[in-house]
């Protein structure tokens, strides 16, 4: 298969002008599915070292910052942020202290959507941020002059062998002369549970333009209980926070042909 990088070269190489910056990027989920979907990155946030030394690997050159809070959005260009913001405040797995938590990055990630302004936002996080801190999310965004839709893909949805379902936020902004965000809607819903708002024929087009994109492996061939897999802790906690690349590539999609 094609590596990350030698995708993020061909993009740069055409002079792909959608420009992504990729908040809490992980191994980079989001730029592999976006930059497959025709658009660039230009930036990533990411305060692991491990995970930075992945993106490192398979994006040579594009800067990396380190630490969100130290983030200047008004020093970067970007038409997209992404980024699946901490879940730890929000998980069921956790103690859902919310605001409490010292991990509750979403400020952070609303001031740099502020500084920068970007055409489209694009954000991740479990299902149990909705009674929490979704009403928060997307108000902060229309305050900014973002109109918003959310969507709850599982990772099912794109054939990975488990549910995960994820909360997805879209918001485009409003002075922007390009088509609405209900436009992505169509493009989604065939994913996110509410097939009775499209009909049969939008239903086979989507399908058939999924089935030509999505040609390429959902989850990496990698046991969960290896032994002897060099970094085996570092390569599963990074695996476990990564969104599934498919998604944000159909967002992107949709995304390239609304723009």
């Amino acid at each position: 298969s094609t590596s990350q990088g030698g995708i993020a070269r061909r993009v740069e190489a055409a002079g792909g002008c959608v420009k992504v910056l990729d908040l809490f990027s992980g191994i980079g989920g989001f730029s592999l599915g976006l930059e497959r979907a025709g658009m660039h990155t230009v930036a990533f946030c990411e305060i692991d070292p491990f995970c930075r030394r992945v993106l490192a690997k398979h994006w040579p050159g594009v800067t990396i910052y380190e630490d969100i809070r130290a983030l200047d959005g008004r020093t970067v260009a970007a038409d997209v942020i992404c980024g699946g913001f901490p879940c730890q405040p929000f998980s069921t797995a956790g103690k859902q202290r919310g605001k409490d938590d010292h991990r509750h990055l979403w400020p952070e990630m609303r001031r740099v959507i502020a500084e920068v302004r970007p055409t489209w936002v694009i954000g991740e996080n479990v299902t149990g941020i909705i009674r929490m801190e979704l009403d928060t999310v997307l108000s902060d965004l229309e305050a900014l002059g973002y109109a918003c839709r959310t969507f709850i893909v599982p990772a099912a949805a794109v054939d990975a062998p488990h549910i995960r379902a994820r909360v997805w936020v879209l918001a485009r902004d409003t002075n922007e002369n390009s088509k609405s965000v209900s436009t992505i809607n169509a493009k989604a819903s065939w994913v996110s549970g509410d097939m009775a708002n499209a009909n049969s024929e939008q239903m086979g087009r989507i399908a058939k333009s999924w089935q030509e994109c999505n040609q390429w492996r959902v989850e990496p061939d990698m046991g969960r209980v290896a032994n002897g897999v060099p970094r085996r802790v570092d390569r599963l906690r990074a695996l476990g926070n990564a969104v599934v690349p498919q998604i944000p590539e159909m967002i992107g999609r949709a995304i390239m042909e609304a723009a």
